[in-house]
């Protein structure tokens, strides 16, 4: 199980990235946003990979390898008007910028690289899968959570820096995304 910890170290580090720059560009930030990040971040990254495990020899690779171009999609599009909406000064309440369908998003994109792991769960009989995955879920919801409470505290900057460095985190993550999909095909 020590390899698996590190494993979910590793695939929560997408979702901190995604956890700090929603943080930083809520305003007014409340730590009740940590705990919905954290919650759907961690969710999604034990589901996929129990879904990559079931889904293993069938659509899954099909998935896998579309999986770093949706996320650039994805995360391109919530990043670029996150940046927009900072360089624009426009102040919308923290929860229209923080909904559910947007985390629901985010989510999806930092959890598709977690069906390829979920995939090689499968070949592997001597792992105990729902554990492995409620680990993984368990780390990236901690790892989340205090992420977001720490940058939540930089949140109350003044000016546009947090929405333009939140912006930039998601552009930079979704064209890291891209180029590692690029360099698999």
């Amino acid at each position: 199980m020590l390899a698996v910890f590190f494993l979910a170290l590793g695939l929560s580090m997408d979702a901190l990235a995604l956890a700090l720059a929603n943080a930083l560009s809520l305003r007014p930030f409340r730590p009740v946003y940590a705990l919905w990040m954290a919650l759907y971040f961690g969710a999604f990254q034990a589901l996929i990979p129990l879904l990559g495990a079931l889904l293993a020899g069938t659509v899954s690779a099909r998935l896998e390898a579309l999986g770093p171009f949706l996320s650039f999609f994805l995360l391109s599009y919530v990043g670029g008007r996150m940046l927009c909406d900072a360089l624009d000064g426009a102040e919308t309440p923290a929860m229209a910028r923080l909904s559910h369908r947007r985390l629901l998003l985010l989510a999806l994109a930092s959890s598709l690289d977690a069906l390829a792991v979920g995939v090689t769960f499968a070949f592997r009989p001597d792992l105990a899968l729902l554990r492995a995955c409620a680990l993984i879920g368990l780390v990236t919801f901690a790892v989340c959570l205090l992420a977001a409470l720490l940058a939540g505290r930089l949140a109350a900057l003044p000016g546009k820096r947090p929405g333009v460095l939140g912006g930039g985190v998601l552009l930079a993550l979704g064209l890291r995304l891209l180029l590692e999909g690029l360099s698999a095909t």
